[in-house]
C-alpha cells in the first residue's frame, strides 16, 4: 500500500511564503551584464529634453547623483566640441567632484569585474575614480586608445558585503565645473578562477575567463594597471605597466584559440605578467600563440617574452595564410615561483587611421617541464627498472 503525505492549509501557506522569499532573493541578485539603466537610456522624469546641467540633486532612474551631473545626448556640442556618447543615444557627464552611484546586491567574498565605457571632454588632466567602497581605483583617461574618441575599461573588486554601492566619481577640479569624463554602458560580471590545466603551470593561459564584453562592442576592453593578482579582471594575470592591454573577442577580432585573447599595446608601456609555480633547477618550456588581431594593425609585430631569467624577441612571421604562429622560450627555474611576462616590441597603430593603438596578440600561454627533460627522466626510470629486474632486486 502506498504512503500518503497529508498537508494542511498552514503547511501549504509556509511553502508559498518560502517560495516567495526564495524568488525575491534570486530576483534581487545582480546578474552578469548591464546594470539597471547602465546605458542611461531610461528617460528621467520630464524626459531627456528637460534634463540639463545641474549642481543640485538630479534624478537619473536607478542612480543617485551628487555634484554637477549632466545627461548628454548623441551629437550634442559644447562650444565647438562634440560630446561623444560611446553607445546608444545618451550618456552621463560628471563635472568637478561629481559622482553617480547605484546600490546592487552581489555575493560577499566573490570577485567582480566592472566594465564601463568612458570618453574625455575638456579637462586638462582627465581621470575617473571607480569604487565599490572601501575598494577603489582612479583610472587615467589621458591616453586615447581608439580614434572613436572613447574606450571601454574593466576594474575588479572583491566585495566585502552582499549589499554594495558601485560608484563613479570625477576627482578633477577645473575652471569650467562641467568639464569631466563621460561614462556609459556600465556592467558587472562575477569572476571565477579557472582550474589549472594538466601539464600547464599557467592559470587562465587561454584568457577565456575575463571581464564582461558587450556583443556589439567592437573596441575590446582595456585592462588598466593592476598589480594585485588576487583581484584581477583577468584572473591569474596582472598588468604591471602604466598603460593598458586590450582584452579582445573572436566576434570582432581574429583570436588564435577559443573566444578570447590579449592584444598588447603601447610597446613596453603595456606589460602583462603572471607568477607560475615551478620546481627549482628544473628545465621548463614557455609556449604561446602569437598572432594578428586582423584590425588593420600596421606591421611589423613582435613581442618580448620573459620566462625567469630568459628573454626573447619574437617577430610575427606566420606561414602562408595562417593568422598566428606558435613560439616558445626555454628556461631553467631558479625558484618555486617564476615570472612570465609579455610586452609589444613596437609601438603600433592601425594603418587606416594612424592613431588607434594596436599590437600583437597572445593566446594559449603554457609553461611545462620541457619534453627533453621528461624523455631523459623516463629513460633513467626505464634503465633503473631493467637493472632491478636483471639483479633480482
Amino acid at each position: 500500500m502506498g504512503m500518503k503525505m497529508v498537508w494542511n492549509s498552514t503547511g501549504w501557506k509556509w511553502v508559498a511564503v518560502c517560495a516567495l522569499l526564495v524568488a525575491h532573493q534570486v530576483a534581487a541578485q545582480v546578474e552578469d551584464g548591464l546594470l539597471i539603466n547602465g546605458d542611461f537610456e531610461t528617460p528621467p522624469p520630464g524626459g531627456f529634453s528637460n534634463f540639463g546641467v545641474s549642481d543640485g540633486p538630479v534624478s537619473i532612474p536607478s542612480w543617485k547623483a551628487n555634484g554637477t551631473v549632466e545627461i548628454i545626448s548623441s551629437g550634442e556640442k559644447q562650444g565647438g566640441m562634440i560630446l561623444i556618447v560611446p553607445e546608444g543615444e545618451h550618456a552621463v557627464r560628471l563635472g568637478n567632484d561629481a559622482e553617480i552611484s547605484q546600490e546592487v546586491k552581489l555575493e560577499k567574498g566573490s570577485i567582480y569585474s566592472v566594465t564601463f565605457s568612458a570618453a574625455r571632454t575638456c579637462a586638462q588632466l582627465e581621470s575617473l575614480n571607480v569604487s565599490v567602497p572601501p575598494a577603489s581605483q582612479t583610472i587615467d583617461l589621458q591616453t586615447l586608445y581608439s580614434v572613436q574618441g572613447w574606450d571601454t575599461y574593466a576594474w575588479a573588486v572583491q566585495v566585502e558585503e552582499d549589499d554594495v554601492r558601485v560608484v563613479f566619481r570625477n576627482p578633477g577640479m577645473e575652471d569650467d565645473p562641467t568639464c569631466g569624463p563621460i561614462i556609459d554602458d556600465i556592467a558587472v560580471k562575477k569572476l571565477f578562477v579557472p582550474e589549472k590545466v594538466k601539464d600547464n603551470a599557467v592559470l587562465n593561459g587561454d584568457f577565456e575567463e575575463g571581464p564582461w564584453m558587450f556583443r556589439n562592442a567592437s573596441l575590446g576592453v582595456l585592462l588598466p594597471t593592476n598589480l594585485d593578482e588576487e583581484t584581477s579582471s583577468l584572473p591569474g594575470w596582472i598588468v604591471e605597466s602604466n598603460r593598458a592591454v586590450r582584452y579582445i573577442d573572436s566576434n570582432h577580432f581574429t583570436v588564435p584559440e577559443g573566444k578570447r585573447a590579449i592584444e598588447l599595446l603601447s610597446g613596453k608601456e603595456g606589460i602583462i605578467s603572471q607568477m607560475v609555480v615551478t620546481k627549482p633547477n628544473k628545465p621548463y618550456r614557455l609556449s604561446f600563440s602569437l598572432g594578428h588581431a586582423n584590425d588593420k594593425c600596421k606591421q611589423p609585430l613582435a613581442v618580448m617574452a620573459f620566462a625567469g631569467d630568459q628573454a626573447e624577441n619574437i617577430h610575427y612571421t606566420p606561414n602562408s595564410n595562417a593568422t598566428f604562429q606558435t613560439a616558445d622560450v626555454n628556461f631553467t627555474a631558479k625558484a618555486e615561483r617564476t615570472r612570465v611576462a609579455f610586452y609589444s616590441v613596437y609601438y603600433n597603430t592601425r594603418s587606416d587611421d594612424m592613431t588607434s593603438l594596436c599590437g600583437p596578440v597572445i593566446d594559449d600561454v603554457r609553461v611545462a617541464i620541457s619534453r627533453s627533460f621528461r624523455i631523459k627522466l623516463g629513460g633513467i626510470v626505464l634503465m633503473l627498472a631493467l637493472a632491478c629486474s636483471l639483479f633480482g632486486m
